[in-house]
């Protein structure tokens, strides 16, 4: 394939619902130069046109460039600690189909096996179409072999999900969830990014023009461990004091006296939940005050107990419900490590934004100004008069890794297509 055809399939990825007269003035090239490749790419079953909607202006209509309905697809494979998902992609980023499994505290051997099963299953009902696989994992990806010690999976060979795959790329999941951020989430427009990203640990990556700084062996990134958090605590990657430790479940069960949890991101869930409640009653407190005497407060009424799914969360954890003051205690201590973390990675990075995802979302929602004050009171003079903006991601917690991964294989599988 000529370089202009990759470039104008690249333009029809980004940019879905394209017009060929837009794709044509992005590529720089003139109206019968665009049909000619288009033209090309139809025939090849890569795009397909249709009319576009009426633009109420004069001149000659023009069409929509889609991908062709029997045109290449990509698998995006996203694996947690907890549970993994796999969709299947079209170019333009749309999800055909998708399947999903848990597997809290399996081994590699079997979280492989089942993963493994249900590729092979969409490979069986789309045949010859998938052409390329993007995998998330939580660990660090070298020469597509994971090692994500918190999961205690080791050395294991990623390629083994799908071995006769065309064009196999693996990364990091918060890596991963970065660059879909930074391509069509709340980091679409930055120049540099920084987005972090709490799971069972913390990990994130700075995007610069669209594309992740992923180090000189793939391993950029991992900013859970850096030192600091409390330096009594070990970790599972051998070190001690990592920030990871100081913000996600694990944190959150230490300071509560709790055991460490099988299911971190179950178990902070939970408490986070349950912190809501703490946040959510003082509220209804502060509004009766402005009551007049007997007016019922609906808001502290319903914050004296859990909802139905923070009651499912905690028996899945297998452990009585905290106290809600002392998980909303929790909640903050944790917030406060973000920030202070976050004005460290600020004053070395000088980012425009920072994005959170996973957990780090949900502590932005519950805790903002435990958050927010530790990271201003943390940033250097030159930063605090205009602080890069903090927001929650855009992609949802389970999108951003899967998404990223289907980004990635795209952009290796473009080039290729004939």
């Amino acid at each position: 394939m000529t370089t202009r055809s990759t470039e104008l399939l690249r333009v029809v990825h980004s940019r879905p619902g394209v017009t060929r007269a837009d794709a044509a003035r992005l590529l720089g090239v003139g109206t019968g130069a665009a049909t000619e490749l288009v033209t090309k790419l139809s025939k090849a079953e890569l795009l397909a046109q249709a009319p576009a909607a009426p633009s109420g202006t004069r001149g000659r209509p023009t069409t929509v460039l889609l991908p062709h309905p029997g045109g290449p697809l990509v698998l995006a494979a996203a694996i947690t600690h907890e549970s993994w998902r796999i969709d299947v992609v079209e170019l333009g980023g749309t999800t055909a189909a998708s399947r999903t499994g848990r597997h809290a505290g399996s081994d590699w051997p079997a979280v492989r096996t089942a993963v493994a099963a249900a590729i092979q299953d969409l490979l069986r009902g789309y045949a010859h179409r998938p052409r390329a696989i993007g995998v998330s994992v939580p660990g660090t990806v070298r020469s597509l072999r994971l090692q994500a010690a918190n999961a205690g999976w080791h050395d294991a060979d990623l390629t083994e999900l799908w071995p006769g795959a065309e064009v196999f790329v693996a990364g990091n999941d918060a890596t991963l969830a970065a660059a879909a951020e930074s391509h069509r989430g709340a980091a679409a427009q930055a120049t540099v990014a920084l987005h972090l990203r709490i799971d069972a640990g913390l990990g994130g990556a700075v995007v610069e023009h669209g594309r992740p700084v992923i180090g000189a062996h793939g391993a950029a990134g991992e900013f859970g461990h850096m030192p600091f958090g409390d330096p009594a605590v070990p970790c599972p990657c051998g070190a001690h004091g990592c920030w990871g430790s100081a913000v996600d479940g694990t944190a959150l069960a230490r300071h509560l006296g709790d055991p460490t949890p099988r299911d971190p991101v179950t178990y902070a869930r939970r408490v986070i939940a349950v912190a809501r409640t703490a946040v959510a009653h003082t509220a209804g407190t502060r509004a009766s005050i402005t009551r007049a005497p007997g007016t019922a407060s609906a808001e502290a009424t319903s914050a004296d107990r859990p909802d139905s799914s923070t009651r499912s969360r905690q028996d899945l954890a297998g452990l009585p419900p905290p106290d809600p003051a002392d998980a909303l205690d929790a909640v903050r201590a944790a917030g406060t490590a973000l920030g202070r973390g976050m004005a460290g990675l600020v004053n070395a990075l000088d980012v425009d934004l920072i994005t959170l995802g996973g957990l780090g979302a949900d502590l932005l929602d519950t805790v903002p100004e435990q958050i927010h004050d530790a990271y201003r009171r943390g940033l250097m003079m030159i930063h605090r008069d205009t602080p890069p903006p903090v927001l929650r991601a855009t992609l949802a917690d389970e999108d951003g890794p899967v998404a990223g991964a289907a980004e990635e294989a795209w952009a290796a599988l473009l080039p290729t297509l004939a």
